[in-house]
This record gives structure tokens, C-alpha cells and sequence, in this order.
């Protein structure tokens, strides 16, 4: 790769310690639809609301608002944050500026994980609506066999997740163009699903107050089988910092990333929560047993509804929010991937790091991101409840990453470290005297919500046969591993060697600013030496 100018950099990348490497080309709406594509209600609410359902009935969709009310803090929080550091790997940059190198490192080490499992249970969606929309596509069997719907859910990923590879090594703004046309289409979709089925309600709003024998016989009654059944929304309000990723690709940055993050969760919350009102209401049978089912629920109540020609015009929509939906998770992990391998904080940092001269984008990691994603859905293949339990663990790993920025966040607020003592510059978002409330809310949300995702229950980690106590407790193991491993790797290995790579680092000191109330890490100080990881 050409060596990057050394020139003071106009793109304010300076101010970070890192050269301008990658494609500023990113606008408004581009970083706007980044943040809705990577929530995308139409994918994660009609994969999941079966499964809410199914655990609570009706009354599970006051899980959307109180998840909504919980996220919006950690928003408020990740726009602030947003508002002064908008660089690749978000979470992880954050992190690194508010608390010590092994705990900022394991957050980017979580968040990248996740991101990678959870870029495998998005492209599994595809099964949920392609066989409905034409059965076709069910190309493993008839779909009635013990492993139909997950072998051919895994070949659906599989395809999904190679298109997408493309598209992201090829460079941002082929992604970004498709990306926006998608999510144009699927806010478009959804209002008109909003009115289609608002125009069908055949019942009123009092279902909602209503257990309808859900939770007898639980030893929490209701209240148990509500917090299994709110993960269904706890699964889809995530992914709005994907538009401060993107930020090293978006034009004007610190004022156009907060508002991003803001409006994609707002958005988001609104139209998902009028399609789950609108769909119950109008449901011809909230007794059906296909309505909590894996092959059947909101897609199925979609088709009943509105029937044939309507329904399926929908569902092909849905399919659309599914490919932008992949498309911006795979991007959201190749930036953590690229923004870490740079700190030379990843084996292999050297070649995960390196941007094509010509597109401008880290395409060894975009393909890296690729194949990695796909190995979960092999090793997974013969279990048929890969969906609940992929999008578990992945959650699971998201809000801990969270919690990693929130928490040291918070500590420095008590500190009076933050916010940063005015320097002169504006940042582009500030939650001014609210800060310390609406952090120490962040805080409580995000622990209890990561406790509730991780908690072993059967119906999650291993709700068909064989029952075994390792599957139930699969999550805790997996979470332990991936946590604990990496914090061994750090502090084993990568610690040692952490620092800008030279091809990479800025040609002036960071911008005073940046540790004029926080201590900067070694890898805002430091350049790392020619060798290879």
C-alpha cells in the first residue's frame, strides 16, 4: 500500500493520532439510515416476535417501550461521546479514552465478537421470511425434517454473508448507496404496514393488560415469563453507535454522528412499536399456535392479514431490511476489526489493518469478518434452535461492551473528568446538567439487562432436546470464554505491543484536548515498530 501523506491532515484525524486512511463520503442520511439498517425493526422484530409471543403473549410488547426507555440512556450517552471522538470502532475508542488498556481493549475484544456472531443470526433471518415468500427457497428438504429449516437457514446465511463481503470490500460508497436505498424501503414499508394493519384491527387495546394464563405455573408467574419474552425486544434495540463507527467516513462528524445515533433509536422505537400495537390488534387469532412459532409468527400474521399479493409484497420488504440489516452489522465489525488491528491490538494487526490505495476501505478485514461469521452457523448446523441461541450470546456480548463505556464513563462524571474541560473547541452533543442522572441510568439498565440475557434458563439455551446441564448454561460458558480468553490474550500478549501502527499514525501529537482531563493509552502516545504480530 502507497505510504499515506504525512501532512497535517484537514479531516481533523490529526487530532486522534491517526492519518486519514479511509473514504470521508459519508452524509446525513447515510449515517442516519447506518444506525436504522443496523437496528432495522423489520428484521429484528420479525425474527423475534414469535419468540416473545410465544413466552408472554400479547402483553410482551410492553417490553418494547420499557427496552426503548433503558437503551435511549445508553444513546444519550454514546451521542455525547459521539459529539468528541467520532472514529472507526466507536465502543472501543471510547473506551480507550475513559478507562485502563485492558479494560477499554476487552470492550472493542466483546463488541467485535458479537458483531461477528450476530452478523451470522441476522443472515439467518432469511429462512424466517424467503420460504413463506416462495417455497422455493427451502432448498434443504420440504422443511417438515428435524434439520430442514436450520441446514437451510445456514446455506441462506452462508450466501447472504458472502454478498455482503463483496459489497463491503469493494468500498463504502457501494454500501452506503445500498444501504440507504434499503432502509429507504423499509421505513417506507413499514409506515404502510403501520396503516395496512391499523386498517385491519379487529380487536382493542385491552389485550395488553391482559396475562391470558401466561406464567402459570413459573415461579415468577407473569412477571417471570415477561422478562424471557422482552429479549425479543432487548434483541433488536442495539447497533445505533454503528453511526459513530462510520465516523471517519462521514462529513462533519461531531454534529452529524450524535444526531445519528439519536434519531436512528427514536425512529426505530416509534415504527417498531405501531407494528407489534398494530399487528396484535389485528391478528385474526391470538390463540393460533403458529403466531409463536419459529415458521410462522409476525410473517405468518403478516400474510393472514393482508393475504396473498399484499402480504407477500411486504415480506419481500422485509427481505430487503434483511440485506442492509447484514450489510451494516458487517460493516460496524470491519471498522472495530481495522480500528483495533491499527493499535496494533489484534494478532495479525499488520495485515487486518491494511486499506486498499484505491477504494479506500480495509478489505482484508471485511473478507476476514466474512468467513469468521459463517463458522458459528457450521459448528451450529444440526441444532434447530440456532437462532435464539446465536442472537443470545451475541446480545449478551453487546451490552457488556456497553456497560465498558457507560460505567468508566460514569466514574470519570464522578471524577469531574468528564466532560473535558473546555478547550475551546464545541463538541457536537452535550447532555450539559442531565449527564450524571441519565449515566447512572445507563449504568443500572445495562447491568440488569446483561444479567436477564445471561441468566441460564432452558427456554433460551436449550429449549429442544437433548437436555443438558452444559447446553443451559451454554451462554455463561461462552461469555466466560470469550472474556476471560481475551483478557488473557491481552495481558499475555498484546499489551506488549500496543501502539499506532507507523502507516497509520498521524504526522503531528495528538490534539492537546484529547488528554487534557483523561491520560491517553499507549496507543494514542505510542507508534508501533515495523515488526509483524
Amino acid at each position: 500500500m502507497a505510504e499515506p501523506s504525512k501532512s497535517i491532515d484537514s479531516s481533523g484525524m490529526d487530532e486522534f493520532g491517526y492519518t486519514q486512511t479511509l473514504d470521508r463520503s459519508i452524509g446525513k442520511f447515510a449515517s442516519f439510515a447506518a444506525g436504522v439498517s443496523y437496528i432495522s425493526i423489520l428484521t429484528g422484530v420479525f425474527q423475534l416476535f414469535y419468540f416473545g409471543f410465544s413466552m408472554a403473549g400479547p402483553a410482551y410488547a410492553w417490553s418494547w417501550p420499557l427496552v426503548f426507555a433503558g437503551q435511549l440512556t445508553v444513546a444519550l450517552c454514546f451521542a455525547e461521546l459521539a459529539g468528541r471522538y467520532p472514529v472507526a470502532g466507536s465502543v472501543y475508542n471510547w473506551a480507550k479514552r475513559l478507562t485502563s488498556g485492558t479494560w477499554s481493549w476487552l470492550a472493542g475484544w466483546l463488541l467485535l465478537i458479537s458483531s461477528i456472531v450476530a452478523l451470522g443470526a441476522v443472515a439467518l433471518a432469511l429462512q424466517l421470511t424467503l420460504p413463506q415468500l416462495w417455497s422455493g427457497f427451502q432448498i434443504i428438504g420440504d422443511g417438515t425434517g428435524t434439520y430442514d429449516f436450520a441446514l437451510n437457514g445456514v446455506l441462506l446465511a452462508s450466501i447472504m454473508i458472502s454478498i455482503s463481503t463483496l459489497i463491503n470490500a469493494f468500498g463504502v460508497k457501494l454500501m452506503t448507496r445500498i444501504n440507504s436505498i434499503g432502509v429507504f424501503v423499509e421505513l417506507t414499508a413499514a409506515v404502510l404496514l403501520i396503516l395496512a394493519l391499523g386498517w385491519h384491527v379487529v380487536r382493542g387495546p385491552e389485550v395488553f393488560f391482559d396475562t391470558a394464563g401466561f406464567g402459570e405455573g413459573h415461579d415468577l408467574g407473569f412477571f417471570g415469563v415477561f422478562l424471557i419474552g422482552a429479549m425479543a425486544s432487548g434483541y433488536v434495540m442495539y447497533g445505533f453507535d454503528t453511526a459513530s463507527s462510520l465516523g471517519e467516513e462521514t462529513k462533519d462528524p461531531k454534529r452529524t454522528a450524535p444526531k445519528a445515533i439519536l434519531r436512528a433509536i427514536t425512529a426505530s422505537f416509534v415504527l417498531g412499536g405501531l407494528i407489534l400495537l398494530f399487528s396484535i390488534l389485528a391478528a385474526p387469532d391470538l390463540a393460533d399456535p403458529k403466531l409463536g412459532a419459529a415458521d410462522g409468527g409476525l410473517q405468518y400474521l403478516v400474510l393472514s392479514v393482508l393475504g396473498g399479493p399484499f402480504g407477500k409484497a411486504f415480506l419481500a420488504c422485509i427481505v430487503v431490511a434483511v440485506v442492509v440489516c447484514t450489510l451494516a452489522v458487517h460493516a460496524a465489525a470491519i471498522r472495530m476489526m481495522f480500528a483495533m488491528a491499527r493499535d496494533n491490538n489484534l494478532p495479525f494487526s499488520r495485515q487486518l489493518s491494511k486499506v486498499d490505495p484505491v477504494r479506500r476501505t480495509p478489505t482484508v478485514a471485511a473478507i476476514v469478518v466474512g468467513i469468521m461469521a459463517v463458522i458459528p452457523l457450521l459448528v451450529n448446523v444440526m441444532q434447530p434452535a440456532i437462532f435464539t441461541i446465536l442472537s443470545s450470546i451475541s446480545i449478551v456480548l453487546i451490552y457488556l461492551s456497553y456497560l465498558l463505556v457507560t460505567f468508566p464513563m460514569l466514574r470519570n462524571r464522578l471524577l469531574k473528568k468528564w466532560p473535558l474541560a473546555d478547550d475551546g473547541s464545541e463538541p457536537g452533543f452535550s447532555l450539559g446538567k442531565w449527564g450524571l442522572p441519565v449515566n447512572i441510568l445507563a449504568v443500572l439498565w445495562g447491568g440488569a439487562m446483561t444479567l436477564n440475557l445471561v441468566w441460564p434458563r432452558q427456554e433460551i439455551y436449550n429449549s429442544v432436546p437433548p437436555f443438558e446441564w452444559y447446553l443451559q448454561w451454554g451462554g455463561v460458558i461462552f461469555v466466560a470464554a470469550v472474556a476471560g480468553g481475551g483478557a488473557l490474550l491481552y495481558r499475555l500478549k498484546i499489551r506488549h505491543q500496543t501502539g499506532v501502527l507507523a502507516e497509520h499514525a498521524a504526522a503531528v501529537a495528538a490534539h492537546p484536548s484529547s488528554g487534557s482531563a483523561l491520560q491517553l493509552s499507549s496507543a494514542e502516545t505510542g507508534v508501533a515498530d515495523a515488526k509483524v504480530p
